[in-house]
């Protein structure tokens, strides 16, 4: 509901603009979020006394909480993957995603589906948040690590395509995870963002995006 109210309000009537003024839109909306945030919960540092335990797997100690997160994150991927492709709205938000005026020709509530998209993203977002809240502290600013590392992601694998948006995600998971062994940490998001430029150099729609 959040997401499609804040479609309705910022986004839709900059929809048919320049890109620009969309960012812009979207990004005004992110700062004033961040504003009450602050002004509510302040920016110290919070963390949830959650815990389920370790679970050993040879030499590999892992908590439960990430493990659990790592469940649920997979379920919810698999079951966007299955609305997306069988049902009749994800059908009609694929269309409406790859060509909005030939779907309001056929019949398909662009507006709606739009507004409904937007909200199934924001969903998605704070599910997201929840899940990380459950074992690394956080606070209100927190979200614009995971903004950045979400737009890579998106590119990487391909805007518009949720197997790409996988496919992203598990490369900059990888990179971030094999990387440390080998070299400092901070070499890590030089290694992700140089990726990022090697591939919008060789594959500017992505590696699973549509062809122009």
């Amino acid at each position: 509901m959040l997401g499609a109210i804040i479609y309705l309000i910022a986004v839709q009537r900059v929809l048919d603009a320049p890109h620009l003024s969309t960012l812009l839109a979207t990004f005004a909306v992110n700062m004033i979020m961040i504003g009450i945030g602050t002004a509510v919960f302040t920016t110290s540092p919070r963390n949830l006394e959650f815990t389920l335990g370790n679970v050993t797997l040879g030499p590999i100690t892992l908590p439960g909480t990430r493990i659990v997160a790592s469940l649920i994150a997979m379920l919810i991927a698999g079951g966007l993957y299955l609305f997306l492709q069988k049902s009749r709205t994800g059908k009609y938000i694929r269309a409406v995603s790859n060509n909005r005026a030939a779907a309001l020709v056929v019949g398909i509530p662009a507006n709606r589906i739009l507004a409904l998209s937007f909200g199934i993203g924001v969903m998605l977002a704070m599910t997201s948040g929840g899940l990380i809240a459950t074992f690394l502290p956080f606070t209100i600013l927190a979200g614009g690590t995971y903004e950045l590392k979400s737009f890579v992601i998106g590119v990487l694998g391909g805007l518009g395509n949720p197997i790409g948006a996988l496919l992203g995600g598990l490369i900059l998971g990888l990179i971030e995870g094999v990387i440390p062994v080998f070299m400092p940490t901070t070499w890590v998001p030089v290694i992700e963002f140089t990726l990022f430029v090697i591939i919008l150099r060789l594959l500017p729609n992505g590696i699973l995006g549509a062809k122009s």
